[in-house]
């Protein structure tokens, strides 16, 4: 099946392409993260297409990917974000490109961080695979900062901050 005609800005993941073969390596290394994370899930019985949308390997990539075969309760594309981040997905609803996605995440991730700070958890909030703690959330806070300053505006221009 093709991804929703209102996403842009994404290419099949056979062609992810980078600056460098090593960087070409971390990216490819980012897509099996994000299928590995998909396929932990409880309701993700198998993963149809992966199409890559943007990264800097091994510290923040989106993917999107189609949920085969869908369960009743689970939308057919989410995007997937992966790196030295905690892994998350999102539905595409009123997310019509990675880079909308990756700041959606660090929005989501903000949340989490709040409540982490206090030592407290929520359901209503996006679940993160690390222990609530006050280092935890400052050294998420670290990089969802470096995300917002650093690495959200280069993949924006299509630029890499190396």
């Amino acid at each position: 099946m093709s991804p929703p005609e209102t996403i842009r800005g994404i290419v099949p993941s056979a062609q992810i392409g980078g600056e460098s073969p090593d960087e070409v390596a971390r990216l490819r290394a980012d897509l099996e993260k994000a299928r590995r994370f998909l396929l932990s899930q409880r309701w993700c019985f198998g993963i149809g297409e992966l199409y890559f949308g943007v990264g800097l390997g091994n510290v923040a990539s989106v993917f999107l990917a189609e949920i085969t075969p869908k369960p009743q309760h689970v939308d057919s594309w989410l995007w997937v974000i992966v790196g030295d981040i905690p892994p998350a997905y999102l539905v595409v609803d009123d997310l019509p490109e990675p880079i909308a996605a990756l700041k959606a995440y660090v929005v989501l991730m903000h949340e989490w961080v709040e409540l982490a700070r206090c030592g407290e958890s929520s359901e209503d909030v996006i679940p993160v695979n690390l222990p609530i703690t006050q280092e935890n959330a400052e050294m998420l806070q670290g990089r969802l900062t470096a995300l917002e300053e650093h690495i959200i505006p280069w993949l924006a221009q299509g630029q890499l901050p190396c």
